[in-house]
């Protein structure tokens, strides 16, 4: 009976494997983006401390590792996109970055001064950023146009429940036996790492790249002509400015999203916060995110997902307001529910928005252009998260003000108004793609392409 049903399941939906073994990886993976958001931060703090280096902000040090990894990956994602959109190539690239960022993972638990841990974290982050970018461009490859919402939000959803279990268990080691850190720490690390590999696994199985750019003779040569010609050409990338205007709206709202994931755990330790409050905090947010998130991808369905991330910036902006002025830990609770709220809608919403607006054979290159964007906000985020907080450490004021999240509230107001903008056009251009994919066809006596017949890439 179970195997008549599962047939029956597939026949409904015959990319359904494809849809799971990709909502999988984000399950995997975001065991390692909990372990840096909590743990990782905690134990930095406290290597530069018992260190007896003075007169700098750790979390400002944090801060401008962050921003260098995201550089890094700026750099590298469109690069990277690019190449990975011919045929054949995607699979392996996500792969051999996957097992890259999966090995650093377990390295960050080996003993070291706060120097060596720093560089094995870029390393290990920039191969966790990379990997992310061809897996965002596998969306469009394993599920329909009609279900990119749905599975964009489960995606993160099931991410953020499913890294409960390896995070619990590491707060458990750390927190509640008689472990010394440098004990508890490499095994959590080691467990984050296993985790992580066992979930990218049946991606890697499932995964066939249906939308691509046959290989030109000089693969590279054609990737960079793609990657600087792809705005240029406006015959060639259909609905040009609103996927420009998009951009840039991303650029400046994520920033504060990934700025606050970034810095989050950093600032409450300054705070004086205690350990114990910020990872269970932290791990309130990942519970409250679970079913936030399957909610907007399911209201997606009823709703213009462009309102619904309206909605979300506007709570960030709370959230940013009330970051400025934290100084209680009971505060601190209350952002990481409204943040768990949101932050699994604005970031799956986003996705699965832009790959409504691109061309399904190009999304490697486009979606490490969207990373430029995303990592590119990230960086001016925690520059000038850090800059202001390292220069405002000795100001004192009535009261406790962090001037370091002031300037990325101003980034989610300025993203609201450009996505505004964006949304107008972007809206015009997906109802008139949706008003030709309904209107009957036209007869004709000439025989129809096949259907399989892929993009060819006319450069050489």
């Amino acid at each position: 009976m179970s195997e008549a049903r599962a047939a029956k399941a597939r026949q409904a939906n015959p990319n359904r494997r494809k849809e799971i073994a990709w909502i999988l990886y984000d399950v995997g993976n975001s065991a390692f983006t909990l372990l840096v958001s909590t743990v990782l931060p905690i134990y930095f703090v406290n290597l530069i401390n018992s260190s007896g280096l003075t007169g700098v902000d750790p979390s400002a040090i944090w801060g401008f590792a962050t921003a260098a990894v995201t550089l890094c990956v700026a750099v590298l994602s469109p690069i990277l996109g690019s190449f990975a959109d011919d045929v054949g190539r995607k699979k392996p690239l996500f792969f051999f970055s996957a097992i890259l960022g999966v090995i650093g993972c377990a390295a960050l638990g080996i003993p070291m001064g706060w120097v060596a841990f720093l560089a094995i974290f870029v390393i290990a982050k920039i191969c966790y950023s990379v990997s992310l970018v061809f897996y965002d461009a596998m969306l469009t490859d394993v599920t329909t146009p009609e279900r990119l919402d749905d599975i964009s939000a489960k995606g993160y959803a099931f991410g953020y429940i499913g890294s409960c279990i390896p995070f619990i268990l590491s707060i458990v080691l750390i927190l509640f036996t008689e472990m010394p850190m440098t004990v508890s720490i490499p095994v959590a690390c080691l467990l984050n790492a296993l985790w992580w590999f066992g979930f990218t696994l049946p991606l890697t199985k499932e995964y066939e790249q249906t939308h691509f750019i046959r290989r030109s003779k000089n693969t590279v040569r054609g990737s960079f002509k793609r990657l600087f010609s792809v705005f240029g050409k406006k015959e060639g990338l259909p609905n040009r400015k609103g996927i420009i205007l998009f951009l840039v709206a991303f650029f400046l709202y994520i920033d504060g999203v990934y700025t606050i994931i970034d810095i989050a755990t950093a600032l409450g330790k300054i705070l004086e916060f205690s350990d114990v409050t910020l990872m269970l905090a932290l791990l309130l947010t990942q519970i409250v995110a679970f079913p936030a998130a399957i909610v907007f991808g399911k209201i997606a369905a009823r709703v213009r997902n462009d309102i619904l991330i309206l909605i979300c910036i506007v709570a960030y902006m709370g959230v940013g307001i009330v970051g400025v002025f934290l100084s209680a830990e009971w505060q601190f609770w209350v952002l990481a529910c409204i943040v768990g709220l949101f932050q699994g809608g604005v970031q799956a919403l986003s996705r699965s928005y832009f790959a409504q607006l691109i061309p399904a054979e190009q999304s490697g290159l486009l979606f490490g252009i969207l990373d430029i964007f995303g990592k590119g906000a990230s960086f001016v985020g925690t520059i000038l998260y850090s800059t202001v907080a390292q220069l405002t450490v000795n100001v004192v004021v009535p009261f406790r003000v962090n001037f370091g999240a002031i300037p990325i509230v101003c980034l989610f107001v300025a993203g609201f108004v450009v996505f505004v903008f964006a949304a107008r056009e972007n809206r015009k251009f997906l109802f008139a793609r949706k008003a030709s994919a309904s209107a009957p066809e036209a007869p004709s006596d000439e025989k129809p392409a096949p259907e399989s017949e892929p993009p060819q890439d006319t450069h050489e």
